[in-house]
This record gives structure tokens, C-alpha cells and sequence, in this order.
């Protein structure tokens, strides 16, 4: 079991907690890597599988953004989610050179949180268009997007045009949904 942070324990953890029976730990930005590398090799661990990256983003709290990575120890038969808490502008070391796997889930994050991976060797967008702009996965994203696209009859073409809606179709309330 893994222990809050003292002198004796292997990882630096800030908090470890069971919610609904599984193990989450809340990591501290600048350990991620060693944490990582340490729940993968050391003998009493062994989480070798890295199944999923996730983003969320937290509106309107003093961390804007969590990132999660849910990991599986094959040999306990044992799942572990660690949990980072960061602002728009921290960035986020990769975590590639300990789980190769992770290259695609940075990736997508990169693409709809808009959250920095430092080092990552193709930090690009991967489901969203080059030319998109913004990061449709943030809250404060608005919900018709910005742009248009649509079939052209005369031209023969797909153009590309910014979004008006008519004052019909628009509410102004001044609340969030979140």
C-alpha cells in the first residue's frame, strides 16, 4: 500500500485515499516521472500497463486541469489511478520514456485541453483539424464552435465560413452550465 510522504516511503505522494474501492494517489507536478518509473519496476508494485490518460477539466477551481493516468499491476491483479492537479500554464513532463504507450493519449490531450507535455517528441494535433482553433474539450469552449463548414454548390468545394447564428436561435442567459 502506498504511504503519504515521509522520510521511509519510496514515493512522494501528497494524499492517498480509496473511493468506491480504488486506489487513487495525488501526485506533486515535479515527481510524476519517478513516481511513474517506481510503480512500474519496483518489485512490490509492478503497474506495467498504463491504460488510459485522461484530461479534466475543472472550471472555475483553483487547479483548472487534472490529468489521471489509470495503471494495472498484471501480477496483483491491482489498478491504481494517480491523480495531477495543474493550471493552464504549467506544463507537464511526458511520461513516454517510462509507458510508450502514452504518446497518443498526450497527444489527444494536447489536442482538446490544450495542456503541455515538456518532451514529448510529436506534441501535435491528432483528432482535430490543423487549422482548428481552440480546445473543444474545455468548458469555456463555446458550444457551436467558431467556424462553419459546409458544401459549396457554386464553387465545388468545401468552404469554411465563421458561425452566425440568427437572434432566434440565441439565449442569453448569463449563467454557466457547469
Amino acid at each position: 500500500m502506498l504511504k503519504k510522504h515521509t522520510k521511509n516511503s519510496i514515493i512522494p505522494v501528497l494524499s492517498n485515499s480509496f473511493i468506491l474501492g480504488e486506489k487513487i494517489i495525488f501526485l506533486p507536478l515535479n515527481n510524476l516521472i519517478f513516481c511513474l518509473t517506481c510503480l512500474k519496476k519496483h518489485i512490490n508494485y509492478q503497474y506495467v500497463v498504463l491504460s488510459c490518460i485522461s484530461g479534466v477539466d475543472l472550471l472555475y477551481s483553483k487547479y483548472r486541469f487534472s490529468v489521471v493516468y489509470d495503471l494495472l499491476s498484471v501480477t496483483f491483479n491491482t489498478r491504481l489511478r494517480v491523480k495531477l492537479c495543474l493550471n493552464e500554464t504549467t506544463l507537464l513532463f511526458s511520461a513516454i520514456e517510462v509507458y510508450k504507450n502514452a504518446n497518443w493519449w498526450e497527444r489527444e490531450i494536447w489536442d482538446f485541453y490544450g495542456i503541455y507535455f515538456k518532451n514529448h517528441p510529436d506534441l501535435r494535433r491528432i483528432l482535430t483539424d490543423y487549422g482548428f482553433e481552440g480546445y473543444p474539450m474545455r468548458k469555456d469552449y463555446p458550444i457551436a464552435g467558431y467556424f462553419e463548414l459546409r458544401y459549396d454548390q457554386n464553387k465545388k468545394r468545401v468552404v469554411v465560413e465563421p458561425l452566425e447564428l440568427a437572434q432566434d436561435f440565441r439565449s442569453f442567459t448569463f449563467s454557466t452550465n457547469w
